[in-house]
């Protein structure tokens, strides 16, 4: 069972809220994730991390990187965090918000594939 901080529950709540969420988070989910042919979640909690797309059937998270993920200590972060998130299992794939505004339909590939390689292990 993949464990969560309890701690993290108004917060992942907060970020739900369409408001609260990224323009290019508000973007995938609405046109692609939210009708996508395996369920995804949004502000998914797994340890002290919060998940911008969790699908469980399949094990896969989905973030979506803003500028501030460029700098030093959010890249270490970063690497940290998918190594934890790895360690459960679980595939991270990263994509950064111009691949959202520019190329969403490869970004819809992208999961696709990643969904149909997963389901085959």
């Amino acid at each position: 069972m993949i464990k969560y901080n309890a701690n993290n529950k108004e917060y992942a709540r907060y970020n739900r809220r369409q408001r609260n969420s990224t323009r290019q988070e508000g973007i995938l989910w609405h046109i692609y994730l939210k009708k996508c042919s395996v369920r995804f979640c949004r502000q998914y909690r797994i340890d002290d991390y919060i998940i911008d797309f969790y699908a469980p059937s399949v094990k896969l998270a989905i973030e979506i990187d803003g500028s501030q993920h460029y700098e030093d200590k959010n890249i270490e972060y970063d690497n940290n965090r998918t190594a934890v998130l790895e360690s459960f299992g679980i595939k991270v794939l990263r994509f950064l918000n111009i691949d959202i505004d520019k190329h969403l339909n490869d970004v819809v590939l992208s999961i696709e594939n990643e969904i149909a390689e997963l389901k085959n292990k």
